[in-house]
């Protein structure tokens, strides 16, 4: 009995749908199965529900930005930036640039990029099965011959994508699914940890600050007493500890060391614009200058309101003394904790409110140019499911788009050659 299709693709998510509109493209008959009832859950709430599309740095920032670049970069080559964004314009989904280079669709609805792509995949004659969970594959030597899906049924195909993404926000189906399909045909997977996730602490500091928003600080990071790197842009305290951009980027590349339990500190610079002089001089002409002013309502011309408190309880001054009544060891200590507020990294938040996930299937068995793999000629990889991932800003978006275009386009091929 001949296959039922040329394309099977495990998983409904950004990745899995660029790969069956571009094997349906290339025509192939092909099937997305998705275990949840609908596809793309996880597309619709990134971005706080705008969706960062892509990013118009060049390829140079893009390979900075994410990890195995080497691997990455043929993908990229082939599909990028340019091409997601005339994509996306082509099936009549308008799109703005914002700060830092990142694309957003016209009307901010995550929504709206999903049910475009969604539309434009039936158009190009993907079928979508709902609530259809795969639990293995069978194969013949080392030929995929059939997806295994629960109950009790197989699923023929002449090529198989596995785009089951990762282990973030498992509610939307994002669930890690896919590592022990891999497994299961002997892939390697790699740890896996919560990437781009907010971070817990030590202390009852942030808990104190919650909710407090910082613009413009710098957060150096300190492992067993070795400053390993820095970050400047905004951040924010919680009830159990930090998040925010330059938050989560850091613990992207620190998330093995927070597991590890090593000795992680997480130093902000309030006033990272002044150096340790600059700000002495600052802080002794501010209080000279208001020096019949309270202590607790001169460090208002220096940080938010909600940090006064925190500050004078850590300094352990009186905050009703009088500015001149300061002396310079104690303006020393207010300068110190202005460039040095400390936070004890205690933990990572779990896979729930992580936006990505680090590790996955080796690509050790995974070749570069085409996705396949090293050991199924007719098994491809696209998106989080590989041990792939970036920054924040739209770049693991543009991975899934151009894996899913490549792992479409090359199971298409094969498929056909049959």
């Amino acid at each position: 009995m001949k296959p039922l299709f040329d394309v099977v693709i495990i998983g409904g998510g950004p990745a899995g749908i660029m790969a069956g509109i571009f094997a349906a493209k290339n025509g192939a008959k092909t099937i997305i199965l998705e275990k949840m009832r609908e596809p793309l859950r996880k597309l619709k709430i990134t971005g706080k529900g705008r969706c960062n599309i892509t990013n118009t740095a060049n390829l140079s920032k893009f390979l900075e930005e994410t990890n195995n670049a080497s691997f990455i970069k043929p993908t990229f080559l082939h599909f990028f930036n340019k091409d997601t964004i005339d994509f996306f314009n082509q099936i009549s989904l308008e799109t703005i640039e914002e700060r830092g280079g990142r694309i957003f669709p016209m009307s901010n609805s995550a929504v709206d990029v999903a049910n475009k792509l969604v539309d434009y995949a039936r158009k190009s004659g993907v079928e979508f099965r709902y609530n259809c969970k795969v639990k293995g594959f069978q194969k013949e030597e080392n030929i995929l011959t059939g997806c295994e899906v629960v109950p009790n049924e197989i699923i023929k195909g002449k090529s198989f994508i596995l785009a089951t993404g990762g282990a973030s926000y498992p509610a939307t189906g994002s669930s890690g699914d896919g590592y022990p399909i891999a497994r299961g045909i002997g892939h390697e997977v790699t740890a896996i940890r919560p990437a781009l996730v907010p971070l817990e602490t030590t202390g009852r500091s942030a808990q104190n600050l919650q909710g407090l928003s910082l613009i413009n600080v710098k957060v150096n990071v300190w492992i067993d007493g070795k400053k390993v790197d820095e970050e400047f842009g905004e951040m924010i305290f919680t009830h159990f500890g930090l998040s925010g951009p330059i938050i989560l980027s850091l613990s992207r590349r620190h998330n093995e060391a927070i597991q590890q339990k090593k000795n992680i500190v997480f130093s902000i610079d309030l006033k990272p614009a002044l150096d340790e002089q600059k700000l002495d001089n600052r802080l002794q002409r501010d209080l000279d200058a208001n020096g019949k002013m309270k202590l607790v309502n001169i460090f208002r011309q220096w940080l938010p309101a909600k940090l006064i408190p925190e500050f004078i309880s850590i300094l352990k001054i009186d905050g009703e003394r009088l500015g001149n009544q300061i002396k310079s060891d104690e303006r020393k200590k207010i300068r110190m904790l202005l460039k040095d507020f400390r936070f004890e990294i205690s933990a990572l938040r779990p896979f729930s409110e992580a936006i990505i996930t680090s590790g996955g299937v080796s690509l050790n068995q995974i070749n570069a140019n085409t996705l396949s793999s090293k050991i199924y000629p007719n098994l491809f990889f696209a998106g989080e499911i590989m041990d792939l991932d970036a920054n924040t800003g739209g770049y693991n978006l543009q991975i899934a788009f151009s894996t899913g275009v490549v792992a479409g386009e090359q199971a298409a091929k094969i498929a056909l050659q049959k």
